[in-house]
């Protein structure tokens, strides 16, 4: 593999990583054992009280208005996460003795710019109960922020970043602890892009902000946005690798008339085999006045070539009804079924009204006829009225479960509810029926 430039964020072991990657140069994906001190987690219990239908609420009384929620905002009025989090990437390491969970997200404090996100790493034994930090991390054991916009003013990721898949790679004559994170993001820069807004009542603005609207206004302008790279040995410490782009970024929006002319975002990187990775990734279609979720395929993670749109949105029923995804997909999520070997896809609806709710796709080979649920409800929906999911759910991502007894898939998701205040959640599917998924109460004992 080979790029252009490696600009480092302060760790020199990053060096000794991207020479490994350099010299084995066949690689393959491979979930690696990777360690971190071990910390001190209160214990849990999770409740699961069946819903009337599919990600929706139950009206049992013992719920309460925090179903689903698992990392909420941070406490400290000085947190880098007080603000907001979201965009989820959750990746489950065992072991012979015990498993390990990481999860990159993004956040926001009232110290940055309104629209300025960063990216933070949270830990946990269990996927349930997570350990956050509040600052920067400083070693290889901490947890916190990982990493913040580039401060290169050609840069396009100088006005914000967000998490879109970490791909761990390493090859078949590397030691474990030699392994390497790939994190794809989204990167933004300041400059805006105008679009007609098509008459919609509710805000398109990347990266969208729940209690924003942009009204019925002729014109509407979103941030533009890029797909970028960086590596790192611990998880911690980010060196971006600059692509092909002027702007550093990995490849450029399409031309004028292109389906991701306004921007592309929310990268999610699928190792299928040798040679062989595909990009996932969401724009607005101006033309067509909905979302998209569109592929790209590369043979060493950094060069890519564009296969075109592969999800739109769906037209109302004749009698005026219509689906949850109306106006398009977004924020896809995508794995292999370790049981059937189709490609399974979690992704964010949006309908007429600007109302997120999650949907599932299916492919046999992951890049030709992708089939949604015929239904037109969602699998996950928003919560019931005072509910802290009460206004949005997306972002998802999925994790399948080891276990032959018991297998079962987690979905975590980003959730809004009032005033715009963002967390969290989680859902699991009733055995290995991914298309029946309940949002969890934790208990902590």
């Amino acid at each position: 593999m080979e790029a252009s430039t490696v600009k480092f964020l302060g760790n020199p072991s990053i060096i000794t990583a991207w020479r490994t990657i350099r010299h084995h140069r066949s690689t393959i994906l491979s979930l690696q054992n990777l360690t971190y001190k071990n910390k001190r987690f209160l214990p849990f219990s999770l409740t699961t009280t069946k819903s009337s239908e599919p990600g929706q609420d139950s009206t049992d009384c013992s719920l309460t208005s925090t179903r689903g929620l698992v990392l909420d905002l941070g406490l400290s009025t000085d947190s880098w996460d007080r603000e907001e989090t979201g965009s989820p990437v959750v990746k489950r390491f065992l072991s012979d003795n015990e498993e390990r969970w990481y999860m990159w997200y993004h956040g926001r404090s009232s110290k940055q710019c309104p629209d300025s996100d960063s990216i933070g790493l949270a830990v946990s034994n269990n996927g349930i109960h997570w350990e956050r930090g509040k600052e920067k991390v400083e070693s290889n054991d901490d947890v916190g922020l990982v990493m913040s916009s580039c401060e290169d003013w050609w840069a396009f990721d100088k006005a914000s970043v967000r998490p879109g898949e970490v791909v761990i790679m390493s090859s078949s004559k590397v030691r474990a602890n030699s392994s390497v994170y790939w994190m794809y993001y989204t990167g933004y820069t300041t400059e805006t892009v105008e679009f007609e807004s098509q008459g919609f009542t509710f805000g398109l603005g990347n990266p969208e902000r729940f209690n924003l609207c942009d009204g019925n206004a002729e014109k509407s302008r979103v941030f533009r946005s890029l797909p970028g790279l960086a590596i790192s040995q611990d998880g911690r410490h980010w060196a971006r690798i600059e692509g092909e782009h002027h702007s550093g970024a990995l490849f450029d929006v399409g031309s004028e008339k292109d389906w991701d002319f306004l921007y592309i975002a929310s990268p999610h990187v699928v190792f299928h085999g040798s040679g062989d990775l595909r990009m996932y990734y969401h724009s607005f279609d101006a033309n067509a006045g909905e979302f998209c979720i569109g592929m790209a395929r590369s043979r060493e993670g950094i060069k890519w070539v564009k296969l075109g749109k592969i999800i739109g949105g769906r037209k109302s029923e004749k009698d005026g009804s219509g689906f949850f995804d109306e106006l398009g997909g977004r924020y896809p999520c995508v794995t292999r079924n370790k049981r059937d070997g189709s490609y399974v896809m979690a992704y964010e609806g949006v309908d007429r009204n600007g109302k997120m709710s999650i949907g599932l796709a299916v492919s046999k080979d992951g890049l030709h006829d992708w089939k949604r649920l015929p239904s037109k409800e969602a699998v996950i929906a928003v919560g019931k009225d005072g509910a802290w999911d009460n206004k949005g759910v997306g972002c998802p991502y999925l994790i399948e479960m080891d276990g032959d007894s018991d297998h079962q898939w987690r979905l975590y998701y980003r959730g809004a509810g009032n005033g715009g205040r963002t967390g969290i959640g989680l859902a699991v599917s009733e055995g290995n029926d991914i298309t029946r998924l309940t949002k969890q109460t934790v208990v902590h004992l």
